[in-house]
C-alpha cells in the first residue's frame, strides 16, 4: 500500500536568481497509513517547516519534484481522488481566530464539513457528530454551540479547529504550531489532547513547531531542518537527550530546562558567521558551526547514522553507514 502523503526528492523556491529563496531542498519522506506516532518538524523560522505543510496541503506546488497522495501525484488527482484528498489530509493551524469567519456561529463551522462530505444523512445525526467531536477535545457542547468566535477563548478556538479536523476521520493530521498562540496554561491540555487522539484514534501526525520543548513531550519522533535541509532526524527522546549535529545541540542548549542552579546557555558554544548564501555548496550551517573543517565547505554532507534510529548530516560522522534520503523513515519504528 502507497504512503498516505510523500514527499519525492521536493524542492521549492521563491524568487528568482541572486535574490532566490531556497525554501525546501530536495527533501524525500513518506508517512505510512498504518504509522500512528506523531512526528516533529522543527527548525527556526525560515528552515522550510511550514513549507512542507504547504506542499502536502497543495497549496504549493512544488518547483521540482513530486508531492504524492496514495501514490499519485497532487497535480494529477482526478475529482474523486482530490475530495479523498481534501477529507484524508487534514491540518490544525497557528492562528487560533484567523481560520473563523466572525460573522458566522461555531455550528457553522463544523456542520459545513459534515454536509459537504455528506457525512449524515439528518440534522440530529449532524447534531451528534458536532457534540461527539467536541466532547473528544473536552470541550462542552452546550456552552460551545451557538456562540460566535469572539465569545470564545484562543484555547476553545483552537480545540475546536481540532474537532473540525477529526469530524472528517482524516488519515493524517498536520498540527502547524497549534500551541504557540494559546495562554501558557492550556498549551499542556491541548498537546495532551492531541497525544490522546493520535493514540486513540491511530492516525499519524505531523507537527510542525520551532519549540523543542513540546516536540519533546508530544512528539515519538523528529526532524530538524535548517534552511530547507535535514540537519538531523530520528527518536525524538534520543535527538533531544544526546543531539550530534551542532545546530540541533544549539537548538537544544537554548531551552530553558527546569534547574534554578543551572546558568541558561552557559554550555552552548557560539554561533558565528552569517547563514550560508544561493549557490553554497557546502554544508548549509558551516559558516555557522564551531566545527567546521574543509569537507564542510565543498559539498552538503550526506546524512551519516549515529545510531539504529538516528541521523544527522554531518561530517564529525563521516566514516559511519550513510543514510539515503529516500530511507529516513527507516529512523521511524511503528
Amino acid at each position: 500500500m502507497p504512503p498516505i502523503v510523500e514527499l519525492r526528492n521536493v524542492s521549492k523556491f521563491f524568487g528568482s536568481g541572486e535574490g532566490r529563496t531556497v525554501a525546501l531542498d530536495d527533501m524525500t519522506f513518506a508517512v505510512e497509513e498504518d504509522f500512528a506516532k506523531i512526528v516533529t518538524i522543527a527548525g527556526e523560522s525560515g528552515s522550510g517547516k511550514t513549507t512542507i505543510l504547504m506542499l502536502l496541503l497543495g497549496f504549493y506546488e512544488p518547483s521540482l519534484g513530486s508531492v504524492m497522495f496514495n501514490g499519485t501525484d497532487l497535480r494529477k488527482l482526478d475529482k474523486d481522488d482530490t475530495i479523498d484528498f481534501r477529507r484524508g489530509v487534514q491540518a490544525v493551524f497557528q492562528d487560533p481566530f484567523a481560520v473563523y469567519n466572525p460573522f458566522y456561529k461555531v455550528d457553522n463551522l463544523l456542520s459545513i464539513p459534515i454536509k459537504n462530505f455528506k457525512i449524515a444523512k439528518t440534522k440530529d445525526e449532524s447534531r451528534h457528530i458536532m457534540e461527539t467531536a467536541l466532547t473528544r477535545v473536552g470541550l462542552r457542547p452546550e456552552e460551545t454551540l451557538g456562540r460566535y468566535p469572539h465569545q470564545l477563548s484562543g484555547g476553545q478556538r483552537q480545540r475546536i479547529a481540532v474537532a473540525r479536523a477529526l469530524i472528517l476521520r482524516p488519515k493524517i493530521l498536520l498540527a502547524d504550531e497549534p500551541v504557540s498562540m494559546v495562554d501558557a496554561s492550556l498549551r499542556a491540555t491541548l498537546l495532551k489532547q492531541i497525544r490522546d487522539l493520535n493514540q486513540e484514534l491511530q492516525i499519524p501526525i505531523l507537527y510542525i513547531t520551532h519549540d523543542l520543548t513540546t516536540s519533546y513531550h508530544v512528539s515519538d519522533y523528529i526532524i530538524v531542518l535548517y534552511h530547507g535541509s535535514v540537519m538531523e532526524a530520528g527518536n525524538v527522546e534520543e535527538v533531544i537527550r544526546d543531539p550530534k549535529h551542532p545546530y540541533t545541540k544549539l537548538l537544544v542548549n537554548s531551552i530553558p530546562w527546569p534547574d534554578p542552579n543551572a546558568l541558561w546557555g552557559a554550555t552552548a558554544e557560539q554561533v558565528k558567521g552569517k547563514a550560508a548564501e544561493v549557490g553554497h555548496k557546502g554544508c548549509k550551517f558551516a559558516n555557522r558551526c564551531p566545527h567546521a573543517f574543509e569537507p564542510c565547505l565543498k559539498a552538503q554532507p550526506e546524512l551519516f547514522k549515529t545510531g539504529p534510529s538516528q541521523a544527522a548530516a554531518c561530517y564529525l560522522f563521516q566514516g559511519t553507514d550513510v543514510l539515503a534520503k529516500e530511507n529516513l523513515g527507516s529512523l521511524f519504528t511503528k
